[in-house]
Order: structure tokens, then sequence, then C-alpha cells
């Protein structure tokens, strides 16, 4: 990649990365002797956190030569949309999403105008998905780690209908529950 400014606008993402690097013993062995050898994977050029809101707002006057990265794969909240409002319709910039989407989500939308933040806007970036990239174990690593829980009671929350119903179908003597918007429930 070109030399660019980087800009990771994620008060989480920003806590993660400090947590690790506060722990860099901890890491897996390659991580942790980069480290050791005085290089740190963390520390990229011309990388800058945006913690406070103050510096997230200010990178909606950016232009060319920067990347920004934010949270929300599935632009459903934060920071992300704010950025997706001023650089969806300038179609020399690039948008990526990265891992999973569900269906209805605006990163999986597909429609154009889309909608953000209560506006239409014509969709002129160019957008792109990078798949295969997930937060959590696929259906075997769930089905293994539920195993060991020994949970009564389990709340499927997260995923689409039909995977959420076969991942509920292998679950065993578990009470499963999926949950309906604004539904609630005795614990």
């Amino acid at each position: 990649m070109p030399s660019m400014q980087i800009f990771l606008d994620s008060p989480m993402a920003i806590s993660a990365t400090e947590i690790f690097a506060r722990y860099r013993d901890d890491l897996q062995p390659k991580a942790a002797g980069l480290f050791r050898e005085g290089h740190d994977p963390l520390a990229l050029p011309g990388l800058h956190f945006s913690r406070r809101r103050v510096e997230s707002i200010a990178l909606n006057t950016v232009r060319g030569g920067a990347t920004i990265m934010a949270g929300s794969g599935m632009a459903t909240g934060g920071r992300v949309r704010h950025h997706l409002k001023h650089n969806i319709s300038r179609q020399e910039c690039s948008v990526i999403f990265v891992g999973f989407a569900a269906k209805g989500t605006l990163a999986r939308h597909g429609q154009n105008p889309v909608h953000i933040l209560g506006d239409d806007f014509p969709v002129r970036a160019r957008i792109y998905t990078l798949n295969g990239f997930s937060a959590h174990a696929d259906q075997a690593g769930l089905l293994k780690w539920h195993g060991h829980t020994g949970a009564a009671r389990t709340f499927l929350t997260h995923g689409e209908a039909d995977a959420m119903q076969a991942l509920a179908s292998r679950l065993g003597k578990t009470q499963v529950e999926m949950p309906a918007l604004n539904q609630s429930f005795d614990l």
C-alpha cells in the first residue's frame, strides 16, 4: 500500500489494540517475538487513533489519501454510518465491508440509493466485501463451546433465521429461545 494516513475510528478497537500491546508476551509466539525484537506489529506508519467524537467528526473533511477503519461491520450503528454518509456518494472513494453482513443491513443492502441516518444517498463509491472474516466460531465451534456450558436455556439472537434454526436443531436438550424484537423473558 502506498504511504497514507490511517485512522482507527473506534474507541472499542483502540482499547483492544492497547490491551494487545500491554499483554504482548501473551500473544501468539510469532507476534510476541516481533515485540521482543523491537518490531511493534500494531504500530503502522501513519496510524492515528480517533477516540474522541470531535476527532471522528473531523475525519469527514479528509479528502484523498486516507484509510478510515470504523467499527460496526454491518454498518447498523456507530461512527461508520457518518463516514458512509459523507463518502458513499464520492466516486473517488472505496468502501470495504469486512466479514459477514446480515440481510437487511446497510452493509448488505445492495440498493441504490441507500438510506443512511434519515437521508437517501446515491452510491458512487466502489463497494467491496471481504468475506471469510468472523468474530465468532463456526457452527461446529459454537456447538463444542455450548457443550461445555451445561446450559439449560439458550438464547440465539444473532444470525440469519435459517442458520439459527439449523443451530437450534443441534443444541440437544437445552431450551432454545429466538427472541423477536422487543420480546422480553424472565430469567
